[in-house]
């Protein structure tokens, strides 16, 4: 079988299938307007894709978190950006989100780019979605750099479920709140921190969340200094408490263990306190076996015989 080599407008479907897509910036019909959502490179350059590349050039209007550091990347790629550029951020998010739509309605395609990373993950960009999925606009993406997925895959735990909690409340009690939620959470979780909180997080984890969970922090992603600390949150509570943490970080924790689910006769007193509050015994004991993990018959029986 002869083998199969893509070219830079092929998109591959299948392992025999695949789409011809036009190039970025002719990808939107004339006087049809969209919102690409672009990723940027979380810390090496290098990681900044054609298409990317391409919308920078060709797009109407380039929405940048922070235009100071979108005009660092365009000279580092070498790019000149013909469309006008317009500052979005959490700060004016509510006020320029009406002005963006208007001139998505108008033809106008619009690159919404963040600092780092996918747009609306942790980013601005969130409101400007949300808007225009209400007043049927059209939104696509040009995927790329995740400080996310790559602090996920990098970390050692496991991948197939996990969820992403972004920055924990800095308020001591709104981030115990959080974290008692997250206690029996069982997919893999992972935080972004700011290095002058890590050590205070760190803590707060390991209090919550017990010594022997583990863990990895992920420091200057693709960058130059890159480093990946892996081990228990004791350990790392220890590391980070030795050292000077500098850069960006993400924070990987484990799920919850699961918990062996006990003997049938150990979840009656439960049973019985919700017949006092007046619960049936049948809905009683689905409530509880469900929870427990343990046989709703075998459960049954067992308040039966503690009567």
């Amino acid at each position: 079988m002869d083998e199969q080599r893509s070219t830079p407008d092929e998109t591959p479907i299948s392992d025999d299938v695949y789409e011809v897509t036009p190039a970025a910036g002719a990808g939107a019909t004339p006087g049809i307007g969209r919102i690409v959502l672009a990723a940027t490179p979380i810390g090496n350059v290098g990681d900044a894709s054609s298409r990317l590349i391409e919308l920078l050039a060709t797009a109407d209007i380039v929405a940048a978190e922070d235009t100071r550091r979108l005009h660092r990347l365009v000279t580092a790629l070498g790019v000149e950006v013909s469309g006008r550029v317009i500052s979005y951020h959490e700060h004016n998010e509510v006020a320029k989100t009406g002005e963006l739509l208007d001139h998505v309605r108008a033809g106008k395609t619009i690159l919404m780019v963040s600092d780092a990373g996918m747009p609306a993950v942790s980013d601005p960009g969130f409101r400007l979605v949300e808007g225009a999925v209400a007043a049927g606009l059209t939104v696509t993406a040009v995927p790329g750099p995740s400080a996310v997925l790559t602090a996920l895959a990098l970390s050692g735990l496991p991948t197939d479920r996990f969820c992403f909690e972004g920055f924990l409340p800095r308020k001591s009690g709104e981030r115990n709140s959080r974290l008692v939620d997250l206690a029996d959470e069982r997919r893999t979780m992972v935080f972004f921190e700011a290095p002058h909180r890590l050590e205070v997080m760190l803590r707060a984890l390991h209090e919550r969340f017990g010594s022997e969970r583990r863990a990895a922090v992920c420091r200057e992603l693709t960058k130059t200094y890159e480093e990946v600390i892996r081990g228990t949150l004791r350990e790392l509570l220890e590391w980070a408490e030795k050292n000077e943490v500098r850069g960006e970080i993400a924070v990987v924790v484990g799920g919850a263990p699961e918990q062996e689910p006990g003997k049938p006769e150990d979840h009656v007193a439960a049973v019985n306190e919700l017949i006092s509050q007046g619960i049936r015994l049948k809905e009683a004991v689905a409530a509880v076996a469900d929870d427990a993990r343990v046989s709703k018959r075998e459960l049954y029986s067992a308040v039966l015989a503690a009567r």
